[in-house]
């Protein structure tokens, strides 16, 4: 069981005396700690003894940082802070999936953390928004409104809260295996606060995933897809949903936007010679909108030109849905059609979902500035009047 760590040890020193902000130095990579250091008169090097307190023994208080000299320390409990965030609640599934529910400053705001055990890997599942902002109308979350962007210290300390909680295994070996950008929110819509994050992902000094290991999943944004090829080696997800414009427009608004075509192009540069990385497309199967025979053969034909995999989704259901979950045969028909046509295509096992923790289940807590819940429940309110 977790540990609350809503009263997180760090150092209150004299800041709160003289009133000063200090920096939160989960919110800055590597390159950001040797930034601050140099500013603050110090030599850089001290960014990689900070991160390995951080990030390799969970270490929150400067006073415990042994290796810092004591003037230092004392300097920097002035001017800085380790502040995880808080954890409201928890939530155990009965095959083992863990949410938690995250509590942000600014008023009422959380948003949810999930970790999936598997035999052979660990994936904790990360949220870069509080809320979204894209509508996609199979989804939770775009059900809840937008309220804003999350920053990479309230990103990464997702990943070191659970990390912290659920430690490692008898072996040794950590029971977080792979992380993936695929909580709340669009993690391409938040680029400057989600790039650092997934740096201290794969620092070595940090949590030392390889690239594989992170994956990054976004509805379509063309632009932050390009963005993303040359800031950071990491993998790449893409919620296609629909093998054609107008099915995958009534799905996935952001389709109006970067059309079928065009996300494919971006993907395809993504995972070119020069970068070698991998696409997973993701498809949600919905009874009677997404899933026949002839879209499962269209899905075929539009990726036989992207190095890529297909993970296909039952739909999970969530309050007020007008959607429905593909029955089991359909879903078999569909896969089988698509592995025929050359793909590499999984269905994706349903986990978490008698705690609302399953794939597009995530809600968290909303301080809607978009108003498109209080929409939504007038919606429902009238249709069922």
């Amino acid at each position: 069981m977790l540990i609350s760590l809503a009263n997180s040890p760090t150092q209150p020193g004299v800041a709160a005396d003289l009133g000063i902000n200090r920096v939160n130095l989960l919110g800055l990579d590597e390159r950001g700690l040797r930034d601050f250091f140099e500013s603050i008169g110090e030599k850089p090097f001290r960014a990689q003894q900070v991160m390995k307190w951080v990030y390799h023994h969970s270490e929150t208080r400067i006073a415990e940082m042994t290796n810092l000299g004591l003037a230092l320390r004392g300097k920097l409990d002035k001017l800085a802070e380790i502040k995880p965030p808080a954890v409201l609640d928890e939530q155990h599934s009965a095959d083992g999936t863990i949410k938690w529910l995250i509590g942000h400053e600014g008023g009422g705001n959380a948003v949810e953390t999930v970790y999936i055990p598997e035999p052979r890997r660990g994936t904790l599942c990360v949220s870069s928004q509080v809320g979204c902002a894209l509508n996609c109308t199979f989804c939770a979350t775009g059900a809840q409104g937008f309220a804003r962007n999350l920053t990479t210290a309230e990103i990464i300390g997702q990943v070191w809260l659970a990390a912290r909680a659920l430690g490692h295994e008898r072996n040794g070996q950590r029971r977080i295996t792979n992380i993936v950008m695929m909580g709340m929110g669009e993690p391409l819509l938040n680029f400057e606060a989600v790039v650092p994050a997934l740096s201290l992902m794969r620092h070595d000094l940090g949590f030392g995933f390889a690239a594989k290991r992170v994956t990054v999943s976004t509805a379509g944004l063309v632009p932050g897809i390009d963005q993303l090829k040359d800031a950071i080696d990491v993998a790449l997800a893409v919620s296609l949903h629909a093998p054609d414009d107008a099915t995958r427009t009534a799905l996935v608004p952001l389709n109006r936007k970067y059309p079928i075509a065009e996300l494919l192009k971006a993907c395809r540069e993504y995972v070119s010679e020069k970068h070698k990385r991998t696409v997973t497309f993701e498809y949600t199967l919905i009874d009677g909108i997404n899933d026949h025979p002839e879209q499962a053969h269209k899905l075929v034909k539009l990726l036989r030109t992207v190095p890529s995999k297909l993970n296909l989704i039952p739909f999970n259901p969530f309050p007020g849905t007008r959607y429905r979950c593909s029955s089991p045969e359909r879903i078999a028909e569909f896969q089988e059609i698509v592995m025929q046509g050359g793909l590499i295509a999984t269905v994706r096992k349903t986990r978490g979902e008698d705690i609302a923790a399953a794939c597009g289940q995530l809600a968290g807590k909303v301080k809607d500035r978009t108003r498109r819940s209080e929409r939504i429940k007038l919606q429902m309110a009238e249709t069922t009047s």
